[in-house]
């Protein structure tokens, strides 16, 4: 049997015993899956994948959600929406956001596809049941890029931010315990494309996204009363596939884009302004960026470059940056973690030829 095109999902991490050598898994190969990869790290510092898989077969298109969990000694796969209902096929699981609460259960944003035959896409929550979070009714489209994130509360409340592809509005979702609280951040002109949002010790959002009329890196935090956005970056293209991170002083921390000069940029905020710096200059640099913080607060970054997946990380007085992986098109929908030894993990999207 040959198999034209196989795309893969992967992992790689940097093992305990390896003084900092990569070492990479293939966790799921059936199918074109890998696609919008977020990954999330329990307890154990066991992975946790949630991911799009795509199929074709006998003329029909259709995509799934998936999830895949490292038990300690297998990988587990699970479809958690599927694209295919009564005959008929669509697309779910794009733009998904992965977190895990206090019991380890998986949380899961993403654009699902609701309505007979799917008549809409709404952004769509998945924990032990699917529910609609946002849907505006038939020939909508909200959901996309989204971004989750679990309070500290004790009921390990859901927020998501995302894009609304029909209003073209930066968007924020809520639960509060028995709806959801839907609110429009921003609304100046097309805003709200790829977001990354976190929550600061007083669980109030902030979210990073692209302002894709102006083409400008934006910034909104909710100050208890209000939101408050803020334009980080307009020197340019600036902003596509940003990554956000909150620091132990609740400021926040940004990975990004710059499609003018194709390079991987990162920006900060010092308590009085912006710090702007290029981290990765060299070729075509710095798509599908995912960002972390370690337990020192220095920034390590996963990115596509050049064809690759490359990783960058701070030491203090400059960015230490290598490819990671490089035998084939590698390295897109980058998903970054570090565990409790600030090993980094990245989950990304293998896409290559191969013959079976």
């Amino acid at each position: 049997m040959k198999r034209a095109v196989c795309a893969v999902l992967m992992l790689i991490f940097v093992g305990a015993a390896s003084a900092g050598e990569w070492h990479t898994e293939t966790v799921d190969s059936v199918g074109m899956v890998g696609q919008y990869t977020s990954l999330a790290l329990d307890d154990s510092d066991y992975p946790h994948i949630s991911y799009f898989a795509y199929y074709s077969e006998y003329g029909y298109d259709w995509g799934d959600l998936k999830y895949a969990l490292w038990n300690g000694s297998s990988w587990q796969i699970q479809t958690v929406d599927w694209g295919t209902w009564g005959g008929y096929y669509q697309c779910v699981g794009m733009w998904n956001s992965l977190a895990l609460d206090s019991s380890g259960a998986r949380c899961i944003s993403y654009l699902g596809s609701w309505g007979y035959p799917y008549e809409r896409y709404a952004l769509t929550y998945a924990k032990f049941g699917i529910q609609p979070v946002d849907d505006g009714g038939v020939g909508k489209s909200i959901g996309f890029y989204t971004s989750l994130a679990l309070d500290s509360g004790a009921w390990d409340r859901p927020h998501i931010s995302y894009y609304d592809g029909t209003n073209g509005d930066l968007k924020y979702a809520s639960w509060n315990g028995s709806s959801w609280l839907i609110e429009t951040v921003d609304s100046a002109g097309a805003v709200g494309l790829w977001t990354s949002l976190a929550l600061d010790d007083s669980d109030y959002p902030h979210i990073s996204y692209y302002d894709f009329t102006n083409h400008d890196l934006k910034y909104a935090r909710w100050n208890g009363s209000s939101w408050q956005i803020q334009t980080v970056d307009s020197e340019g293209q600036e902003g596509e596939c940003t990554s956000l991170a909150l620091d132990d002083s609740d400021y926040p921390h940004i990975s990004y884009y710059d499609a003018t000069n194709s390079d991987l940029k990162y920006a900060w905020w010092d308590g009085d302004t912006w710090q702007i710096e290029l981290v990765d200059l060299i070729g075509w640099v710095g798509s599908y960026t995912s960002l972390a913080l370690d337990s020192s607060g220095r920034p390590h970054i996963s990115y596509y470059g050049d064809g690759h997946l490359k990783y960058a990380s701070w030491n203090g007085s400059s960015w230490w940056i290598e490819t990671v992986y490089s035998a084939g098109s590698e390295g897109t929908y980058t998903s970054l973690a570090l565990d409790s030894s600030d090993r980094p993990h990245i989950s990304y999207y293998d896409y290559t030829n191969s013959d079976l």
